[in-house]
């Protein structure tokens, strides 16, 4: 389906002609600091590109999908995609985005992003992430003053820390453990911690991490009850102020001040020489028909991908810029919240889903993990039988 598409746009279109343009961007955002970045983009290209005219057009996100691929079938569609990043290949391969390699590549300022935000189908560059959403560990202040250990910066400082929790009467850590996408994704830094790797996966990591886990739940540092937890429900249970740490998101930014009535923090996750977190958050990419691509790449160039467009999606919806030189901001810099997750981009940072998933086999790999992974939390398996099972099913999926 990749050669089947034409190549996005010709040289009779609007913005080849000189005449005016309007730029069709599609996505999904509905809370209003999202759609406020949105409004400030067009703004922002409209001023800065006479003749063009910005249509920001929403579509629900269980739809989007769909909606792009069937207007690809019809050589229709946007000209611009925001999209949920972890789907660039489905769109890819479904004939709904352009690639975009040949613009990437001239891109000045493309060392400025890390890989692992950049989606590549099949050696072509199909997307890039303008900000990132990632897992950080969130700890209570207060309580660690209380049992007198500091935040965490490695996994033994971590398990003692959760020792010393339990032995005052209160929990370790909060985390999902849903049987799902949402369980993979918080399983994955402690599986890579132990050296787990989707392009070479053996069972011996996952087990040292399984076994590691179990034995939270048996001291009492993780509640069994977090094998069907979203990951709102551990936050949640985090900021009623008995638990000591929360592995969850910079998304958290907004309701934290709200939802916990007591000193807080955030450090990178404290992991093994091996361990990531997934880099998650929306894709832009041009549309597989759009009738101006050029006009759309500088769209992109000039509002997701700049230092100026990363600010403002960091100053409104308090989205985390992919950029080094905007994650180094003064208002980054300034809050050790946010200095926090920044510091993970490029330390930690990995490309979500993994690059070794063939993109036809992520969302049965996701969701086999995430059930492993459950079945650990809640004890209905032993970490050995779990790692060996895991491993039978990800090897075909794996293509092994």
């Amino acid at each position: 389906m990749l050669t089947a598409c034409a190549p996005a746009g010709d040289s009779d279109s609007p913005a080849d002609s000189g005449g005016p343009v309007t730029l069709t961007v599609w996505h999904y955002a509905t809370q209003d600091e999202q759609l406020d970045v949105l409004d400030q983009y067009k703004t922002m290209f409209e001023e800065n590109n006479d003749g063009v005219t910005v249509e920001n057009v929403y579509v629900p996100y269980d739809q989007l999908n769909s909606k792009l691929i069937s207007s690809a079938g019809a050589q229709t569609g946007p000209d611009v995609v925001v999209f949920n990043g972890a789907e660039a290949s489905i769109l890819a391969l479904g004939g709904a985005l352009a690639p975009m390699t040949e613009q990437w590549d001239g891109f000045a300022d493309k060392d400025q992003l890390p890989e692992s935000v950049v989606h590549i189908v099949e050696e072509e560059t199909y997307a890039a992430q303008g900000y990132v959403s990632l897992l950080g560990l969130w700890y209570n202040s207060d309580l660690l003053a209380e049992i007198g250990v500091e935040p965490p910066t490695t996994m033994d400082e971590l398990n003692d820390a959760m020792d010393a929790a339990v032995a005052a009467g209160k929990q370790g850590i909060t985390l999902s453990g849903r049987p799902q996408s949402q369980g993979e994704w918080q399983a994955y830094p402690w599986l890579t911690s132990f050296g787990f790797d989707y392009a070479d996966p053996q069972a011996e990591p996952l087990e040292e991490a399984f076994t590691m886990v179990q034995e939270w739940t048996e001291t009492g540092a993780l509640s069994k009850e977090a094998a069907t937890w979203d990951q709102t429900v551990p936050f949640q249970t985090w900021a009623a102020g008995n638990v000591a740490f929360a592995e969850n998101g910079n998304w958290q930014l907004g309701a934290v001040d709200d939802a916990a009535d007591f000193e807080y923090g955030v450090v990178p996750m404290p992991l093994g020489d091996d361990g990531q977190v997934y880099l998650g958050g929306e894709g832009q990419g041009i549309g597989a028909f759009s009738e101006n691509p050029d006009v759309a790449w500088n769209y992109l160039e000039e509002t997701y991908f700049s230092p100026e467009g990363q600010q403002i999606a960091l100053t409104t919806a308090g989205s985390l810029p992919s950029r080094a030189d905007a994650a180094d901001d003064d208002a980054i810099a300034a809050d050790p919240i946010l200095a926090a997750f920044a510091s993970s981009i490029t330390d930690l940072g990995a490309n979500y889903p993994s690059t070794a998933v063939p993109a036809e086999s992520v969302a049965d790999q996701q969701l086999s993990v995430g059930q492993t992974w459950s079945a650990v939390i809640s004890g209905q398996t032993s970490p050995s039988d779990a790692a060996d099972e895991l491993i039978d099913t990800l090897t075909p999926l794996l293509g092994r």
